[in-house]
């Protein structure tokens, strides 16, 4: 069966009618470029038995739930480059957050990116956060021009992080937690239930004896659907053996420097999914920024989104390849009479 994919429209898939309808509407005032239109597509009967529920929502007023009461869902909306804003239970995690001036690094005739469709988002747009989570410490993840307005903004926000960002995060924040890769921790989630996240092990900047920066698990209140997610598609194969996980979000396009990879992804985004048994794979294109400067020139891509399927197919016929816009929340449900 050939994965799903938003082609450019978020999706909302109803297994008992078997009809999947497709709208797009702008979430943010700063997004004028995306349309007002729908789409209607019926599914084959052996599509709509392989898949749960996925719907993509608007906004929470806007929100459909086409399976009633009684789910456990993952909402998730892409920022751009590694950023998201992820929701579950009412409990909205930030991650790696740029949302403050471009990324440069401090350096900006080396590199310097802004994003293409959020521009005039800002800090002020974000509704009330519960949850900063932070996978590494260099800036286009710990990106200290937004911190920093973000701890004066909300300074008892919950932090979790890598210990490799705690120089940076000490100054900023006062409650923040440390996960080594196999580390936990509960958030509360406003329903009273918890979410657990856990640490995982990512790539490692630097020298080999350098602890690895962090990818993380987390599973949703009523522990029936789980996400996965680091943002460069590196990972310790033999850590995350035991590991599953529903949805898995990566980069599925490389990135390539002269003899370095700075973003992997083709057939090691489709080993990750493989490994972990996911349902869903939503693509980042963490690449897909306005850049510029001598690094920017010298970084190359390799692979597509539709050759990534292409590979998917063959190894994990039955995930779905569901596609993000920037901007639009993208709602991943199990209800519960499904489970």
């Amino acid at each position: 069966m050939m994965p799903l994919h938003a082609n450019s429209l978020p999706l909302s898939i109803n297994t008992k009618s078997r009809v999947l309808s497709a709208s797009a509407f702008p979430l943010f005032s700063s997004t004028p470029h995306l349309p007002s239109r729908s789409l209607s597509i019926r599914l084959s009967p052996n599509v709509s038995r392989s898949l749960t529920v996925v719907s993509s929502v608007l906004s929470e007023d806007r929100a459909t739930n086409v399976s009633g009461s009684g789910t456990d869902a993952f909402k998730l909306t892409y920022l751009e480059g590694n950023s998201w804003l992820w929701e579950t239970a009412g409990l909205k995690i930030l991650v790696d957050p740029i949302l403050v001036g471009n990324l440069d690094f401090g350096i900006p005739w080396l590199y310097d990116a802004a994003k293409r469709y959020l521009k005039a988002f800002k800090l002020d747009d974000l509704p009330e956060v519960d949850c900063l989570l932070i996978t590494q410490s260099l800036d286009d993840h710990c990106h200290l021009n937004t911190l920093r307005p973000l701890s004066e903004k909300s300074p008892g926000i919950k932090v979790i992080a890598t210990p490799n960002a705690k120089p940076l995060l000490d100054p900023l924040f006062s409650n923040v937690t440390y996960l080594e890769p196999g580390d936990s921790f509960e958030l509360n989630a406003r329903n009273g239930s918890k979410v657990r996240v856990k640490a995982t092990a990512g790539p490692v900047l630097g020298p080999p004896w350098q602890r690895p920066e962090n990818g993380y698990l987390l599973v949703s209140p009523e522990d029936q659907i789980s996400l996965y997610y680091e943002p460069h598609c590196v990972c310790n194969m033999e850590l995350l053996k035991n590991e599953r996980a529903d949805i898995v979000i990566t980069p599925v396009i490389k990135q390539l420097l002269p003899r370095f990879t700075l973003v992997s992804g083709q057939e090691d985004a489709v080993q990750l999914a493989k490994l972990l048994k996911a349902k869903f794979v939503v693509p980042m294109q963490n690449g897909e920024l306005e850049a510029k400067g001598l690094l920017a020139s010298l970084v190359k891509k390799e692979g597509t989104i539709e050759s990534f399927k292409e590979l998917l197919l063959k190894e994990l016929p039955e995930a779905q390849v569901l596609e993000p816009i920037a901007g639009i929340p993208l709602e991943i449900l199990v209800p519960s009479s499904d489970i």
